[in-house]
């Protein structure tokens, strides 16, 4: 799908050298992306990227976006796990303490306040014995050593899972779950639990299905995804679908406007549906809080990804939505783990690196870029054409690469004719009565084409 006129060059992968291409531990290695910033455990560091305004990058600073990654202030070492959500970031550090930092509007970050941070905070009551840790759209869910869950931020759909729809700043027991998880993920706003015996159990919001249990009724206590009562290895939950991992196939539950369900259709489901062509051989799966595509390795440590693609996240070279998996290109080998964001991608290498594609607009991919936006705007009848079919006749955004050169060119309609662009000082593009304009992407710039009836 093409989101509002936006209309992008294939994105390909980029290398981000800012993490390393050598002489990571595989065994300490995770990555997981938020809205427009990724997060990733280099050689037992936590390390983020991209966008900052609420202090997501946990480097003591709200810079609006960095392009590299940056260290997670005090998690230099030992890591265990980490968990972007939209605009807050959680880990385990290694003493088995969740700690969270970033947005804390609706308590998300879990130490009893409602305080932003852009420095680690340590989640109340959990100084110890957390396993794992996963972060939604605006709430945080842990797996404890001991199998229990707990849950706390934003309750509006009841996604902590404690039965009510109220918010809580510090962790409370899912109920149901005080022992036998195994695993935990978190969508935009929902929930859901792998169990020992192989089933998985959802909660929160369910208005396009995406807790599996064949209704649409809003959850504020775990119920049983249909049809996956045992055989579940892992699970991964999108912005408001999830997918479920079986030794002989894929499912997946939820909205499906985009292809996020990969069942060839774009059809909506309440209850999970296959995943078509994977049957056998794959190794992981990746959804995010804000994700409306999804990705698997495969066994030889390929990656293929299906659903949203208008910003080349699919990684297959167009910006084509797919209803079925297809292959990501440059990566037919060698990933350990994927990561879903809202419009990109990532995946961590065995050799400690990690290659990542999509959007830029915030330096989310980490390569020491940014993509830059032109919008524009038609003022009267008249269309302005671009690069790559480009085509607005009243507000678009032309998105490139930092540092790209564009040719915009305004096309009057019958009646009327070009008078010229409307300059703005400090973010204008264009201006003059000259039908092309040539800009220069080294920051966002806005180009207004005026046209008036002839005479």
């Amino acid at each position: 799908m093409t989101r509002s006129g936006v209309l992008l060059a294939a994105a390909l992968l980029v290398l981000a050298t800012g993490g390393p291409s050598s002489g990571g531990s595989s065994s300490q290695g995770a990555i997981t992306a938020g809205w427009q910033h990724t997060c990733a455990i280099l050689a037992g560091a936590a390390k983020c990227w991209g966008r900052n305004v609420f202090g997501q990058l946990g480097d003591g600073t709200d810079k609006d976006e960095r392009a590299r990654p940056v260290a997670v202030s005090g998690l230099e070492s030992g890591v265990q796990a980490i968990a972007a959500g939209t605009f807050h970031s959680c880990a385990v550090a290694g003493d088995g303490g969740v700690q969270c930092w970033g947005d804390d509007e609706h308590g998300q970050l879990g130490d009893g306040t409602k305080t932003s941070r852009p420095t680690p905070a340590l989640v109340s009551g959990l100084a110890s014995a957390a396993q794992s840790v996963a972060a939604g759209g605006a709430h945080t869910c842990a797996l404890l050593s001991s199998g229990a869950v707990m849950c706390w931020g934003d309750n509006d759909y009841g996604q902590l899972g404690d039965g009510t729809n109220r918010d809580h700043s510090r962790p409370v027991a899912v109920s149901g779950l005080s022992s036998g998880v195994e695993a935990i993920t978190a969508g935009d706003d929902h929930s859901c639990a792998l169990i020992s015996t192989g089933g998985v159990e959802c909660w929160g919001d369910n208005r396009y299905g995406q807790l599996g249990d064949g209704t649409k009724t809003e959850r504020s206590q775990p119920v049983a995804v249909s049809g996956l009562s045992s055989g579940v290895r892992a699970i991964a939950a999108g912005a408001v679908h999830t997918c479920a991992l079986l030794s002989t196939r894929v499912v997946c539950w939820g909205l499906n406007g985009l292809g996020e369900l990969g069942d060839g259709t774009k059809t909506q489901r309440s209850t999970p549906v296959a995943v078509s062509g994977l049957s056998t051989g794959v190794q992981s799966i990746a959804a995010g809080p804000d994700s409306y595509h999804t990705c698997a390795i495969l066994t030889a440590g390929s990656v293929s990804c299906w659903g949203d693609n208008d910003h080349g996240q699919l990684g297959d070279g167009t910006t084509i939505d797919r209803s079925t998996p297809v292959a990501v290109s440059g990566l037919a080998t060698g990933v350990q783990a994927t990561a879903a964001g809202d419009s990109h991608t990532c995946a961590l290498l065995n050799t400690g690196g990690f290659k990542c594609f999509g959007r830029n607009n915030s330096g989310q991919l980490g390569n020491g870029t940014f993509d830059r936006v032109l919008s524009v705007e038609v003022k009267g009848r008249g269309t302005v054409t671009g690069p790559g079919g480009f085509r607005c006749s009243k507000q678009c955004d032309l998105e490139r690469l930092q540092g790209t050169k564009v040719v915009i060119k305004a096309r009057p309609a019958k009646g009327w004719k070009f008078k010229l662009w409307v300059y703005r000082e400090g973010f204008g593009a264009c201006k003059g009565g000259a039908l092309r304009c040539t800009v220069v992407l080294d920051a966002n710039y806005v180009a207004t084409a005026r046209f008036v009836r002839r005479t």
